[in-house]
């Protein structure tokens, strides 16, 4: 099926939603290829997601697994196709309960960067009043300490199909504080919260709160 990315955009990650017995996903880069598929399961109290190249799922990416069960404020560990890990990513439990907020960390857990939805008042509305909420899309932005913008991500209004496009905002000096593989881990773990969110019809599933 042809697929084009929106402008400015590396990677896109999409997903039917309206599927009962848990959800596939798809990761395509600027040129419209396949690069990554996950399966994820239905009703699975702790997750933990692999994401391969492709449909044949003989060769992984990364997999991102929760370190405890339903945890207000749990981290999910990313690790790379040798098992090597990449970082982390934690929800900031109180404070994403109104605004989806996450630490990303490095392999020592150090917090580098931060993700946090695109602003409060629309975060309410999503949350609170979800006819709205539809033709609302989400806009979340990565950013380091310094303050530099790393990524955005963005979901794309569609019926029938979660859609989050990823931006990179890298620069040619080569020192970029957030390995792009892990820039695409948090934003496949988004999509993956957001997606089933979408699916089951509410913000009420297994990671409620985003």
């Amino acid at each position: 099926m042809a697929f084009t990315a929106q402008p400015g955009e590396r990677y896109t990650i999409r997903q039917k939603i309206l599927k009962i017995f848990g959800a596939a996903f798809h990761i395509y880069d600027a040129q419209g290829q396949v690069i990554g598929y996950c399966k994820q399961k239905a009703f699975r109290f702790r997750e933990k997601l692999i994401l391969y190249t492709d449909e044949s799922k003989s060769e992984e990416l990364f997999t991102i697994e929760a370190r405890t069960i339903l945890d207000f404020g749990t981290t999910y560990d990313v690790d790379g196709a040798d098992g090597t890990r990449l970082g982390s990513v934690r929800r900031k439990g109180f404070k994403s309960m109104l605004r989806d907020e996450w630490a990303v960390l490095d392999a020592g857990e150090n917090e580098v960067a931060t993700l946090q939805e695109d602003s409060m008042g629309k975060a309410l509305l999503r949350r609170f009043a979800e006819p709205i909420a539809v033709f609302m899309p989400q806009k979340f932005e990565v950013t380091h300490a310094d303050g530099r913008h790393l990524a955005t991500f963005r979901t794309h209004f569609n019926l029938f199909v979660y859609r989050l496009g990823i931006a990179i905002h890298s620069d040619d000096s080569g020192d970029d504080p957030v390995d792009e593989m892990m820039l695409l881990a948090t934003a496949f773990l988004i999509a993956a919260i957001e997606g089933r969110q979408s699916s089951e019809g509410s913000g009420s599933g297994l990671f409620s709160g985003g």
